[in-house]
């Protein structure tokens, strides 16, 4: 029963806190980000301005299955992030992850616009190479935990999980510049002005619509968030601090590769993705897997 009424708490935590958390790291994206490109930036709070904005604009339906499967999207993405901070299974979290993504490229592909659909193309592609990593992460904390579940990987009583994990914890952080949709792999859409294809899987997407984008978003990226705290957590006090630290440490250098580093195409990202994961991310499941079955 205890464990139960934690379950439920740390989703509606989850629930109410995620979007406030995602905009205000969205917020302190764009501070940082313009800081180091030597301007004063917007304020912390432009996000939830924009998202108001949004909220209040006329919206262009290009057809209603559009605004059904936007609606999907955004509830598949909260769904994910229940199913992480509720304790459940990682196989299952990321399935949910690629679910929700996938109406999103329904959404877009929905409308006949051309750089919509150019769009909806790059997405799969950077879910075909971002997919294996996600695989591996699980599998990964599967070996070095003993357990798919996030509630048992966080009751760890043993060395925190990026002890034995660093190739994984590299490649995953790797593929998050897709997830967060940053430089060098921000090819299906991207939150600056800079894009070939205007804006991308987003091109069609209006007012309220756009904002459910958004929201997703913020949901979406205090989960990633969530994932890079788990490679931390066990089950003793101090590892929450040492969390804190490593999603500081990585969002600022997702952040700094984000400026400092050239779109690529397509190519270059689906074969850098695959070499990442094959390379560091393989080979530490290896070696961990060995190591276990040596013990």
């Amino acid at each position: 029963m205890e464990m139960s009424w934690r379950i439920v708490l740390s989703i509606a935590v989850y629930l109410v806190f995620a979007p406030l958390l995602g905009g205000l790291t969205s917020g302190f994206d764009r501070k940082i980000t313009a800081r180091m490109q030597g301007r004063q930036g917007p304020p912390l709070l432009q996000p939830f301005y924009d998202v108001a904005k949004l909220l209040k604009k006329e919206t262009v339906v290009v057809n209603h299955v559009q605004i059904f499967y936007l609606a999907i999207y955004l509830v598949f993405v909260i769904f994910t992030g229940c199913l992480f901070f509720g304790g459940y299974d990682l196989l299952l979290v990321f399935f949910a992850l690629t679910t929700a993504d996938m109406f999103l490229v329904l959404a877009a592909t929905s409308s006949h616009s051309p750089y919509s659909n150019m769009g909806a193309n790059r997405e799969m592609m950077q879910m075909l190479a971002s997919e294996p990593m996600m695989l591996l992460t699980a599998v990964g904390f599967y070996l070095a935990t003993g357990s798919f579940k996030v509630k048992d990987i966080v009751a760890h009583d043993g060395h925190i999980a990026a002890m034995y994990l660093p190739g994984v914890f590299v490649g995953f952080i790797f593929i998050l510049t897709i997830k967060l949709r940053k430089h060098p792999f921000d090819l299906s859409t991207s939150h600056h002005a800079h894009q070939e294809m205007v804006k991308g899987i987003t091109t069609e997407f209006s007012g309220q619509m756009f904002a459910v984008v958004e929201i997703a978003h913020w949901y979406e990226n205090i989960f990633l968030m969530g994932v890079i705290a788990l490679f931390f957590f066990n089950s003793n006090w101090w590892s929450a601090i040492v969390a804190l630290v490593a999603i500081a440490v990585s969002y600022f250098v997702l952040i700094l590769v984000d400026n400092t580093n050239a779109r690529m195409k397509w190519q270059l990202m689906f074969r850098n993705c695959w070499i990442t994961t094959l390379i560091i991310g393989a080979v530490n499941i290896f070696i961990l897997d060995v190591f276990v079955k040596g013990v």
